[in-house]
């Protein structure tokens, strides 16, 4: 999270990364080690001095001090449900509304991570991205998982959304001979979201997408807006989070 948001943003933040490294060690995936630093496995983390080299020289100690001051000022808590760490999700903009878990990774019986608005999103950089393609560069990259990839650009319902989730998002898109979901399309394609449309333009195809990141559980940038509109860090979780409760980790 961007170090010049909202106190009670960053405060939100510090409860959820420190969640969601609670959770990754009790359910740990590798044999010599609690948990590992990459993001897509386990939890993402850097040093002070790399996390230093990417600030502007005049904002390092007053950046470096007000995290510190929110990890202090939230020291030991983490978000629970049922008595136990949740699996704290979170991402970058939601696009205005998260989506579950269940519609990005399929299996995993997560009550705590439900569909929710946020407002205010739509005023932030990571809210609204596009991505056009010419025809031979679509085919290239579906081609990578799909080699027999057959459209017929001549005829509109070849590439046609077929299906979207409850939160809005993309389900599943017809690329000619094939039906992927929402979820790959993003991946293949190297869309900010899933919540995104397909219109043409000529000989491009062009996918205007809402939001940044997979959209389950905390939006950053949604949080931020409900600091700016005066949440407290416990409201901003409770937001995110249906029915979890705010505990000292020693405490379970």
């Amino acid at each position: 999270m961007p170090a010049d948001f909202e106190m009670e943003a960053l405060k939100a933040q510090a409860v959820v990364a420190r969640t969601y490294t609670i959770y990754k060690a009790i359910n740990k995936k590798h044999d010599n080690a609690d948990i590992c630093d990459q993001s897509t496995c386990c939890q993402a983390w850097v040093s002070k001095d790399e996390r230093f080299s990417r600030w502007e020289e005049d904002k390092r100690d007053s950046n470096w001090q007000k995290i510190v001051d929110c990890v202090n000022q939230t020291k030991g808590i983490i978000i629970t449900y049922g008595n136990q760490p949740i699996n704290a999700f979170f991402h970058s903009n939601s696009g205005g509304v998260t989506e579950t878990a269940v519609n990005v990774w399929g299996g995993g019986n997560y009550p705590y991570l439900q569909t929710v608005e946020t407002a205010g999103e739509e005023g932030y950089s990571q809210y609204a991205s596009e991505v056009t393609l010419k025809r031979e560069e679509l085919i290239e990259k579906l081609k990578t998982k799909y080699q027999d990839i057959a459209i017929n650009f001549d005829v509109p319902e070849d590439i046609q959304i077929l299906e979207h989730t409850e939160s809005g998002r993309v389900k599943t898109v017809k690329f000619g001979n094939h039906e992927i979901s929402g979820v790959e399309t993003r991946t293949l394609l190297g869309l900010k979201s899933t919540n995104f449309e397909i219109t043409r333009e000529n000989d491009n195809i062009k996918f205007v997408v809402k939001g940044y990141g997979h959209g389950v559980g905390m939006s950053q940038t949604g949080a931020d807006a409900m600091a700016k509109g005066g949440s407290s860090f416990e409201e901003i979780i409770k937001h995110f989070y249906t029915g979890v409760e705010l505990k000292n980790a020693n405490e379970i």
